[in-house]
């Protein structure tokens, strides 16, 4: 799952497509675009560097899940 920019807040500075370690995000005709969805490794690193909090994470099923243990008979 890639990760989700809001053409409403998003600005279209490219510190998310500079900082993308990976190049998942473009700049395209003024504005940002997820070229490479399934290259995302979820590092976050586009979502803490955008100015105005434009970008979300959607996170796979797996990256979901929460590890509990259970308890010991």
């Amino acid at each position: 799952m890639p990760p989700v920019v809001d053409s409403e807040l998003c600005i279209v500075c490219g510190k998310c497509v500079e900082i993308c370690p990976l190049d998942v995000m473009k700049k395209k005709d003024d504005r940002i675009v997820v070229m490479y969805p399934d290259e995302c490794w979820h590092c976050r690193a586009c979502v803490m560097d955008c100015p105005k909090e434009a970008i979300r994470m959607r996170y796979p099923l797996s990256h979901m899940l929460l590890h509990y243990d259970a308890p010991r008979a």
